[in-house]
């Protein structure tokens, strides 16, 4: 943006209903969620389907519930607590990762690390359907459940992929805008920053609720 130098274009004015914790979820997991929302193009009374529930898919439910009132929203996640947590904000329907759902998709934002949401995750769409990625990685360990895609099962019938690349700066603005007009609050756990370790075995042991967040004070750079 012209007359704009030294990161500028990199910072946005936090609305002051947020606190700075509250901020920190919704720059990073609230902007790549409303991106991949947008990038569903669902419209509203069409099912959307969310696959792992963690600091972004959470976020995601608030937003479609309040943009697409009318839709109904599935979740679909491992652990318990994170069903539950989905049944809490108003999923519909809960299940785990490679369950059926009792009606077929229009869209699935998959938010997970892994391969095989990718396949299960097909199978529920309807015709037509979208399956968007938003993940920075896919992990190689489970890789070899790809093999497992049956093309008149999973992928016929004009079903798309689309994959997340980058959040502009028009993403984060927008989301930032509506967060504060509904308003969104994100659910997140605090951590002093010499507790980054016990947050890090947290989240691999899907000890989630929301986001977690790393709490920095100035003695912590000394």
């Amino acid at each position: 943006m012209k007359g704009l130098k030294n990161g500028e274009t990199s910072a946005y004015k936090i609305p002051d209903i947020f606190s700075d914790s509250e901020a920190a979820p919704l720059l990073c997991a609230g902007a790549i969620g409303y991106r991949s929302l947008r990038l569903t193009a669902i419209k509203d009374g069409q099912n959307l389907g969310l696959t792992g529930f963690g600091a972004s898919a959470h976020l995601v439910l608030k937003m479609a519930k309040q943009k697409y009132p009318k839709s109904k929203v599935f979740v679909f996640a491992r652990s318990e607590k994170e069903r539950e947590f989905a049944k809490e904000l108003g999923a519909v329907w809960v299940g785990d990762t490679e369950e059926t759902t009792p009606e077929k998709l229009k869209c699935i934002i998959d938010t997970t690390p892994a391969w095989k949401p990718i396949v299960a995750a097909l199978k529920n769409l309807e015709s037509g359907g979208r399956l968007v990625i938003n993940a920075i990685r896919k992990e190689e360990k489970d890789k070899e459940h790809l093999l497992k895609l049956d093309y008149p099962y999973h992928l016929w019938l004009e079903k798309e992929i689309k994959s997340v690349a980058n959040v502009a700066r028009k993403d984060v603005s927008e989301f930032l805008d509506l967060a504060a007009q509904i308003p969104i609050k994100p659910e997140f756990e605090e951590f002093a920053l010499k507790e980054a370790n016990q947050a890090l075995v947290e989240l691999k042991q899907r000890k989630i609720r929301g986001a977690k967040v790393l709490k920095c004070n100035n003695s912590d750079w000394i």
